[in-house]
């Protein structure tokens, strides 16, 4: 087991994972890694470790994780993280470069020959669950399986005030932003459902969580923006999983539609629906009866035209699944190129 300290946190690492623990005491440490306190990174979520001597302050090193795509939810919602707040970031003196780079070896060639990542990974990476943040406009409550804004702080507006509260599913949130504060002392989370976000100001948002300057809010509005964000990507990767595993429900009556169980049927019935031809039903006068028949004529029956209205009825479908996160970008494509070729 080999442990390096750094000057914000100390990583330990024993061949599987890496403990990190955040460096809490002292007021020029990270708020958000003070919040955070340590995380345990497996290293099959590590694709690199990026080492670089005399790159730190006062010519000490740096060293840096890089994950695999998918399994770094603070870099997805924290693009404007200042360097001293990155989770997965460490510096020291000039004095242990030795001591790091040999680590950063270390690390590097148990990531080369670590499994693939577990999907659910990213969740281990954010605070446990249920979450709760205060802030001056209200608070947020996360739990397994869904989300809860609550607008009762002094400085929430008048119009959040009357509408009190907003609830999620965990599965209809199709992403989530967080802004750091601004020059007039706000930041804030917003959530995304259904695809499209408000177009009202986070003042009046009510897909809004506002984060004030005081009590560290603007770092508890990214903690959970983050642990959102890793457990969609978690939801996500299991309803995929599922839906590829040919499992289906086993009870006398079908799942409802606010179960995800109704989601996952629908996404596999889809999915069969364009793999395969449509199916079709003989009706007087149809053209499928009469082929079956030998067909009109010497020449048998005319080949039927595609029905173009069951076709986008099927990109709608797709439409919906993937809005939902059932279906990735690619494989929404794909099969919407798919059912476009029969037209």
């Amino acid at each position: 087991m080999d442990e390096l300290r750094g000057d914000q946190a100390s990583w330990v690492f024993d061949s599987q994972s890496i403990a990190v623990r955040y460096e809490t005491k002292g007021w020029f440490r990270s708020p958000l890694l003070k919040l955070l306190e340590r995380v345990d990174v497996p290293v099959s979520a590590i694709q690199d470790v990026d080492f670089r001597p005399g790159a730190g302050r006062r010519n000490g090193w740096v060293m840096n994780l890089r994950l695999h795509e998918g399994m770094d939810p603070y870099a997805a919602v924290g693009a404007a993280l200042d360097d001293k707040a990155q989770p997965f970031r460490l510096t020291g003196p000039a004095r242990t470069e030795l001591v790091a780079e040999y680590l950063a070896d270390q690390i590097r060639f148990a990531a080369g020959r670590a499994a693939e990542p577990d999907p659910a990974t990213p969740t281990r990476l954010v605070p446990a669950l249920p979450l709760h943040i205060r802030t001056c406009e209200g608070t947020a409550r996360l739990e397994p399986d869904r989300l809860t804004l609550v607008w009762a702080g002094a400085h929430a507006s008048g119009y959040k005030k009357k509408k009190q509260r907003r609830e999620y599913d965990l599965a209809d949130i199709t992403g989530v932003e967080w802004a750091p504060l601004d020059d007039w002392g706000w930041g804030f989370v917003r959530i995304i459902a259904g695809g499209t976000a408000d177009a009202a100001k986070p003042k009046n948002d009510l897909n809004v969580l506002r984060a004030g300057d005081g009590s560290n809010e603007s770092h508890q509005a990214f903690l959970l923006a983050a642990t959102v964000t890793a457990h969609r990507w978690a939801l996500g990767a299991a309803t995929r999983a599922a839906l590829g595993s040919g499992e289906a429900a086993q009870d006398g009556a079908g799942p409802g539609f606010d179960d995800p169980e109704w989601w996952k049927n629908a996404a596999r019935t889809a999915l069969e629906a364009v793999r395969g031809p449509r199916p079709t039903t003989d009706l007087p006068g149809d053209g499928a009866a009469d082929a079956a028949d030998g067909g009109a004529g010497d020449g048998g029956a005319p080949p039927r035209p595609a029905d173009t209205t069951w076709i986008f009825e099927q990109i709608e479908r797709l439409g919906a699944l993937h809005t939902k996160g059932l279906l990735t970008d690619e494989e929404f494509s794909t099969k919407k190129a798919e059912l476009l070729d029969r037209i």
